[in-house]
């Protein structure tokens, strides 16, 4: 698989290592952060899977992490709904008031 970005899901590239200040080439978004992390997941303690990993307050900001791993894929991002009136309109679809 390959490492992309957190916020855009450009691939990274065969980078060694990942620095605190390395930003992606499409959006400039840190890559060095916990939403790129192998470590990450939502809803664990501290959103983290290595227990000794310091808390990190915003997970999209750059950090000194000393577990960082890259991960080998890009967390999905949710896809936003075009249109939220139609959403709503086959979600209720046939059960409508006379």
């Amino acid at each position: 698989m390959a490492r992309a970005c957190h916020n855009c899901g450009r691939e990274v590239g065969p980078t060694e290592r990942i620095g605190r200040r390395d930003a992606c080439l499409g959006c400039a978004a840190d890559l060095h952060c916990c939403r790129n992390c192998r470590f990450y997941s939502p809803g664990a303690h501290n959103d983290c899977h290595e227990p000794q990993a310091e808390r990190q307050v915003d997970k999209q900001a750059g950090n000194f992490c000393d577990f960082f791993s890259f991960a080998d894929a890009a967390p999905a991002a949710p896809r936003p709904v075009a249109d939220p009136r139609a959403a709503l309109d086959r979600l209720f679809a046939g059960k409508r008031r006379p």
